[in-house]
């Protein structure tokens, strides 16, 4: 198993660091920002790890493989700290950043000593390290990189039970612009929907406590459909005077984000209704209903 340093103690950096040593890993270094920060991630991977701040990483040992899990902003820097103190010589070493947004090209000072560099994004939602580590276990994984980065990245998801795949540098935005969209933003339409309920006179841990089997159903119902297969209610059953008394209700409210949202959403609705076979002459009163006023 390789020897790793983990440079980022949040909530990713830390599940990461638990699960790889639960699975035979040698963590040999936890570097955060503050000595403190260090320190608390290292007691949750109950084993001996050395911990550093940012400001020493010219210390990091020569592990195998060092792992960039901080923040998009702060990945370059790290690159360029690490650079900066490298002095191998003829010693091949290799960093992978943990980004979904970035390349590997931001780990370009590295390369250019030599380094072997690419990127490794978990395809799940890290809330809390301990939970985290136990999601990584089974997840997909988008790595990108050289040929020996890829390779590793391929051994660390293969030994963490998971799957991955390949994009190219330059699609990375947009991949992770879908995984946002597909969970932050989720959270996000979630949330409105509690302010919508909480207009009904339900208070909030009411609202989130009948609206959670609804969304679970329908995370079922994607998971051995296709989306126009998996979409129900008004949209799926083209019906136009419920979508009328939906906007008019959500008009009286005030809740402004929430029309918006249900008329942009709607017409990706109507496009979905459209392939299960919705008569086009109401999808298209629907549509009409949609725009007006928009």
């Amino acid at each position: 198993m390789a020897r790793i340093s983990v440079v980022g103690s949040g909530r990713l950096g830390t599940a990461l660091a638990i699960a790889l040593r639960k699975t035979g890993y040698s963590i040999d270094v936890l570097a955060a920002r503050t000595l403190p920060g260090a320190r608390k991630a290292a007691i949750l991977l109950d084993a001996p790890v050395r911990e550093l701040n940012f400001k020493q990483l010219g210390k990091l040992p020569s592990s195998s493989l060092v792992i960039i899990a901080t923040p998009d902003d702060q990945i370059e820097k790290v690159a360029l700290k690490l650079a900066r103190a490298d002095t191998r010589e003829g010693e091949t070493g290799t960093a992978l950043h943990t980004s979904g947004a970035l390349s590997s090209t931001t780990l370009s000072p590295l390369a250019e000593r030599g380094w072997h560099v690419g990127s490794i994004h978990p395809l799940i939602a890290v809330s809390e390290p301990r939970s985290g580590a136990r999601a990584l276990r089974g997840a997909f994984w988008c790595i990108e990189g050289d040929t020996e980065a890829l390779r590793m990245a391929r051994r660390i998801v293969a030994d963490l039970k998971g799957q991955s795949f390949s994009l190219t540098a330059k699609r990375k935005p947009l991949y992770h612009a879908a995984a946002v969209m597909a969970s932050g933003n989720m959270v996000a339409l979630f949330d409105v929907a509690l302010e919508m309920l909480s207009h009904c006179g339900l208070t909030s841990k009411e609202a989130q406590r009948v609206l959670l089997p609804l969304v679970e159903s329908t995370v079922r119902n994607l998971s051995f459909s296709e989306p126009a297969r998996a979409l129900t209610g008004t949209f799926a059953r083209g019906d136009l005077a419920t979508v009328k008394l939906h906007m008019e209700a959500l008009s009286s409210s005030g809740i402004s984000d929430a029309l918006q949202l249900y008329r942009l959403l709607g017409r990706r609705a109507v496009a979905l209704a459209r392939k299960n076979g919705v008569k086009p002459e109401i999808l298209r009163k629907i549509r009409k209903a949609l725009d007006e006023g928009s």
